[in-house]
């Protein structure tokens, strides 16, 4: 992921007002953050557990939203929609994001399980176990990156476009 600075992540937050997007809580360590490491950033606020901050890269562009985490779950063991590593099912929660533009502001959301902890670089880039054993560990480190990659920034798209 290319590395992003306070203000240009602050910029790409696509669902939320100047004014949130002002007051969010961006992580202080940016410059001594991994990003070649990173397929996405994400975060959790805090000050407020309840909230957190995704940064997906969508073609050349960085896609940022907020996300809540929803009310009615709590972190349970299932499997990360965005990594679908079915070994690290421990802390995945439901994370709900306001659409972008009129939709959102219609009240319209979409929500994914995503590890609480934003964890999912760490989990595609692990070695193979011994289930999956046969498996040329270089060329499925390297699918499961792609595929997490395609799916969070699908999930990007459809929050920035508001469909």
């Amino acid at each position: 992921m290319k590395p992003l600075t306070d203000n240009e992540i602050r910029t790409a937050l696509v669902n939320c007002s100047r004014r949130e997007a002002k007051q969010a809580s961006i992580p202080g360590n940016l410059e001594t953050l991994p990003w070649e490491q990173l397929d996405f950033l994400g975060w959790v606020d805090r000050s407020n557990p309840q909230r957190a901050y995704a940064v997906v890269p969508v073609g050349d562009e960085a896609v940022a939203f907020v996300l809540r985490a929803s009310e009615h779950t709590r972190k349970a063991r299932a499997m990360c929609a965005w990594c679908e590593d079915a070994f690290a099912t421990a802390d995945v929660r439901l994370w709900v994001a306001r659409r972008a533009g009129a939709a959102g502001r219609e009240g319209n959301s979409l929500g994914t399980l995503v590890h609480a902890d934003f964890s999912c670089s760490q989990h595609v880039s692990r070695p193979p176990n011994a289930m999956e054993g046969g498996l040329d560990a270089a060329s499925l480190v390297d699918r499961r990156v792609e595929e997490l990659r395609a799916r969070s920034s699908a999930f990007a798209r459809r929050v920035r476009d508001g469909s």
